[in-house]
């Protein structure tokens, strides 16, 4: 859910007002999000988030 939300296209302050947060914490969760499986970007999360849930 949460890659889901980040490669959809949304920049941190739409993703802020989606689930009712700040945009610091935003920063923050995504900045942890891309850190965990070494990604250095929203494009390489897209593509990360594509290969797990289709295999391809």
């Amino acid at each position: 859910m949460r890659t889901a939300i980040i490669v959809g296209g949304r920049d941190n302050q739409e993703i802020a007002a989606q689930l009712h947060l700040s945009e610091k914490t935003v920063k923050a969760h995504v900045g942890n999000i891309l850190l965990k499986p070494g990604l250095k970007d929203r494009m390489q999360a897209a593509i990360y988030a594509l290969k797990a849930t289709t295999g391809w």
